[in-house]
């Protein structure tokens, strides 16, 4: 029961994520861009209200990802956000009434196809809600030094495809370690109640990286097109997550033959994401330059 509960939760966080991503790139193009990180970025964009709505859906997402990670492993939850990239998609479509292709269903259904292989063959098992510090500074302090790599990286690069990527990917880490923090924050309060909760170092420690990766999500939308940005966050979350359950909470996924529906699962999602990254939906979420200049002017 607590399965089922936690991949409704992660499905429903994942659906409120794909809404909260398009409306924050409607925002994110109607402010100014720069070379480099800016820190009115958010200043900004608070005066815009479809960012605000955005920032809802931001909120209801981690609403049902908190009740997703406190009710399953987090080797099942963070895979699930992989229906993040068709769902921003669709709902694109949807909002610029523009209709998704056949072949973009095709990839949406090879993606779902994929997910279902890849974590049915894994059955992915076990719920610990207690990681020791010694356990946790490693993780951190690994994840951490990649996302400063791949910002670094990004700020190398002008505003394009890599950038976006970078960004992406810098995101995409960022969220996972938010979310294995979460998780052990959301067993604190489920545990040991409210004061514990706010006393525990891992509730401010996912605020910071929560904060730390909507910064990054925002730079990462105006450096270049979605279709860029969104496979590596999505993916990367996904992948990140799974090391992150397995090293940290002690989360298992079956091994020996199981081993061959898995890569092909994964190989299946992997092929739908690229095609799903391909398909020519970018002039639905990313405005013409010269309706971007007229806005941002």
């Amino acid at each position: 029961m607590h399965t089922t509960l936690s991949v409704v939760f992660a499905v429903c966080a994942a659906l409120s994520n794909a809404v909260a991503t398009v409306l924050q790139r409607k925002a994110a193009l109607t402010v100014p861009s720069s070379q480099g990180f800016r820190a009115g970025l958010i200043l900004d964009l608070l005066r815009r209200p479809i960012w605000l709505a955005g920032i809802l859906a931001v909120i209801a997402a981690a609403v049902c990802q908190a009740l997703a990670l406190v009710t399953g492993p987090l080797t099942i939850v963070q895979p699930l956000f992989v229906l993040e990239l068709p769902l921003t998609l669709i709902v694109a479509s949807l909002l610029m009434q523009r209709n998704l292709s056949g072949t973009g269903w095709l990839a949406v259904a090879v993606v779902v196809l994929g997910l279902a292989v890849a974590l049915g063959a894994a059955a992915p098992s076990g719920n610990r809600t207690h990681v020791p510090l010694d356990r946790w500074i490693p993780a951190l302090a690994v994840c951490m030094g990649m996302v400063c790599v791949l910002a670094l990286a990004a700020l190398r690069r002008p505003e394009g495809r890599a950038r976006a990527a970078c960004l992406g990917a810098a995101t995409a880490i960022s969220y996972a370690v938010t979310a294995a923090l979460m998780k052990a924050a959301t067993h604190i309060l489920d545990d040991q109640g409210l004061a514990a909760f706010f006393s525990a170092w891992q509730t401010y420690a996912f605020a910071a990286t929560g904060v730390c990766a909507l910064f990054l999500l925002e730079n990462a939308m105006q450096a270049g097109p979605l279709v860029a940005s969104q496979p590596a966050l999505t993916l990367g979350d996904a992948l990140v997550s799974l090391a992150l359950g397995i090293t940290l909470y002690e989360e298992t996924v079956r091994s020996g033959w199981w081993l061959v529906p898995q890569l092909l699962g994964v190989a299946l999602i992997a092929v739908g994401v690229l095609a799903l990254a391909r398909i020519p939906l970018t002039q639905a979420v990313v405005a013409p330059e010269e309706e971007r200049q007229e806005q941002s002017g």
